[in-house]
């Protein structure tokens, strides 16, 4: 990866962790998040914070953006299927809201700017910059399966954590309102969709690398 590449990775990866760090904040000063309007116990708004998909698909873009940066990673098995994970975790993102969650939003000043950072500006960054600069070449179809048990365990923890809590991150995973078979099929059409996305995303990095290659 050349200069560019990693200067963009470097300023995705600095524009992901203030998002986090920014929302942080704002929980912990008691703002609203999505479409929350009380205002819960500390221990709760930072153990909800952690619960959200945006908030875990951030900072794996923080964390894969600035190791790429550093030309730091490994090439291992477990850090293709993190960079994966990041990238098609914050594209998930980024549909969800926009189709999804965008509508119900009533947020303004800084909760509308660090909702924008997080669902919009670092999932553009992220894909943008790895359609631009890669890294190329390094993703596989056998990372598809080990990456698909974020988006799956993600699921399965706000399923049980719901239950025992009584809250759910998102109005489609809300199983009080929905009930378990909506919500159950909600899930699975986000595991499709990421699994697709993941299978999109290994195919193109294959066309590219060879691109290049014979470039």
């Amino acid at each position: 990866m050349d200069g560019r590449g990693r200067a963009w990775h470097l300023f995705t990866g600095l524009v992901a962790l203030f998002a986090v760090v920014f929302q942080l904040v704002l929980v912990w000063q008691g703002h609203a998040v999505l479409d929350e309007h009380n205002r819960p116990s500390l221990e709760t708004r930072l153990i909800r914070f952690i619960s959200y998909f945006t908030i875990l698909c951030n900072v794996l873009v923080a964390v894969t953006s600035l190791f790429s940066a550093a030309a730091a990673d490994s090439g291992s098995r477990v850090w293709r299927v993190l960079r994966l994970d990041a990238l098609v975790g914050i594209a998930v993102t980024g549909l969800v809201h926009w189709f999804f969650l965008r509508p119900h939003l009533e947020l303004d000043g800084n909760d509308y700017l660090a909702d924008k950072l997080l669902h919009v500006v670092v999932p553009l960054l992220a894909i943008v910059g790895w359609l631009a600069f890669g890294p190329r070449g390094d993703l596989s179809r056998a990372d598809l399966a080990p990456a698909a048990i974020f988006p799956t365990a993600y699921i399965v923890y706000t399923l049980v954590r719901g239950e025992v809590a009584e809250w759910y991150p998102y109005p489609f995973t809300d199983v009080n309102e929905h009930g378990y078979a909506v919500v159950g099929l909600n899930g699975l059409g986000v595991v499709l969709l990421f699994a697709a996305l993941g299978y999109g995303a290994v195919w193109l990095d294959e066309k590219l690398a060879g691109s290049r290659a014979v470039g």
